[in-house]
């Protein structure tokens, strides 16, 4: 089964950064002939007692979409050598406290990033709370 592994999450300021990994795994490129291009890996996230909210996933150009909460601040990127998706994020506020979760989405590609929040895999999610 496919299985996707979250982490980076932690304490933060106000104006700091943190990254996110999103390690996918579970099978074999070499052997299945797939790829990550066949996983593509977005983001959304959970704050106490609100909905999910999309954060960011991949259209079909290989480019990222954001939602407008975080773009400018927010920025994702692969190493398919390491099977992993990063999420970059910098001058973080208050309301970026969530769960953060990886996913894949059931259409692979995204057209905008409420796409990301129907997944067909997803990881267990990492905690990214800032304070002042």
């Amino acid at each position: 089964d496919v299985q996707l592994q979250a982490s980076g999450g932690g304490l933060v300021q106000i104006g700091g950064s943190l990254r996110l990994s999103c390690t996918i795994s579970g099978f074999t490129f070499d052997t299945s002939g797939a790829t990550l291009d066949d996983y593509p890996i977005g983001w959304f996230r959970q704050a106490p007692g609100k909905e999910r909210e999309g954060v960011s996933c991949f259209t079909r150009s290989r480019s990222a979409v954001y939602a407008g909460s975080v773009k400018g601040r927010f920025t994702v990127f692969s190493d398919n050598a390491k099977n992993t998706v990063y999420l970059q994020m910098n001058n973080l506020k208050p309301e970026d406290t969530a769960v953060y979760y990886c996913a894949v989405p059931v259409g692979r590609w995204c057209r905008s990033v409420l796409d990301v929040l129907v997944y067909d895999y997803y990881g267990q999610g990492t905690l990214v709370t800032v304070s002042s």
